[in-house]
């Protein structure tokens, strides 16, 4: 009896020391400036990649790679970025009108040569008949010389009265606000348009170059009394020695200003550290957030510094504190791990 007990014990935590091991070891998803929707049961992840790198989930945990959204690359993009690598750079995807709006953009790297795009489809699931992305064309384009912004880094977000708005931008003079028609294709008409968030440029910095003032990928969440606008600071895209950390800073109004938590306005240089990296994942950003079945979630990637500092996909819950400012436990870099299943 005894030894048959201490057989199955040995048993057991050999097959718990495999799952281990298999669970260290499986693919994790490996994706930049990732954002979700919910369909159905299903959630769908989009990333920067070739065409638009999508997959879905049923758990947010187990993620199956699905292909790309345009099997070749928007007609349009070569004329405004000759460099243009077939990579769509910082998707967004939203519930617009009953239909799927799909942001994306064009450009090339350190360049503000840029625009974004919109594609639209009725639904996002692929074995659907009525599964078509619909390319509309540009929304926006940045040209150098003439802006001193950059056309990337899309966000669509419709306020309490319905008015679509478009917040985007990379380095240069910050990020912008610009308010779009109803049906959320193109600019209003008369246009409109806010700084919301920016960071120190010398003016002896050559128009042409991005600069220092490393700041990027606007989202905002409106919850409660607020909108919340979160930002990245510092350096992506550098494997380990990637510095990306996320910002946040609020307003009760769309149009801004968003300010602090002491008060200083995003637009002046401000920003309350969200989430910075660690000595194992030394860079983490460009995120997205959602409400899903009343839970609300920040969706981001970070660089592992153990796998040569490539970029992973992570999922955090957000809470709130006592002052209604979001909190994102930085235990989450090490409990959650994604499952790339094919």
């Amino acid at each position: 009896m005894h030894f048959g007990f201490s057989y199955f014990m040995r048993w057991a935590s050999g097959l718990f020391l495999l799952a281990g091991l298999a669970s260290v070891h499986a693919k994790q998803v490996s994706i930049h400036d990732p954002v979700m929707a919910k369909e159905g049961d299903t959630f769908y992840l989009f990333s920067t990649g070739p065409g638009i790198t999508f997959y879905s989930s049923k758990d947010m945990k187990n993620w199956t790679h699905r292909g790309r959204v345009f099997p070749g690359e928007p007609v349009w993009a070569k004329e405004v970025a000759p460099a243009f690598d077939g990579h769509l750079w910082a998707p967004d995807i939203q519930r617009h009108d009953g239909k799927f709006y799909l942001y994306y953009s064009v450009s090339s790297f350190g360049k503000n040569t840029s625009a974004i795009g919109l594609t639209i489809n009725q639904t996002l699931d692929p074995a659907s008949p009525d599964y078509q992305w619909v390319d509309q064309g540009i929304v926006l384009r940045s040209v150098p010389q003439r802006d001193l912004w950059n056309a990337i880094d899309p966000n669509l977000i419709v306020d309490q009265q319905g008015t679509p708005w478009l917040s985007f931008g990379s380095f240069w003079s910050g990020l912008k606000l610009v308010k779009l028609a109803p049906d959320a294709k193109s600019l209003a008409e008369p246009q409109e348009w806010h700084s919301i968030a920016k960071r120190e440029r010398s003016v002896l910095v050559d128009d042409l170059q991005a600069g220092p003032a490393e700041i990027e990928a606007p989202f905002i969440f409106h919850k409660g009394d607020y909108y919340y606008l979160f930002v990245s600071w510092d350096k992506c895209c550098r494997g380990k020695d990637s510095t990306y950390k996320m910002m946040v800073g609020r307003s009760k109004e769309v149009r801004g200003p968003y300010l602090d938590k002491e008060g200083k306005d995003l637009a002046a240089g401000g920003g309350t550290l969200l989430l910075a990296g660690d000595q194992d994942w030394p860079g983490v950003g460009h995120n997205s957030a959602y409400t899903f079945e009343g839970r609300d979630y920040l969706i981001f990637h970070a660089y592992e510094m153990s796998d040569n500092g490539l970029q992973k996909l992570k999922i955090a819950e957000i809470k709130w504190d006592a002052k209604r400012w979001p909190v994102i436990d930085p235990s989450v870099l090490h409990d959650y791990t994604s499952i790339q299943t094919n």
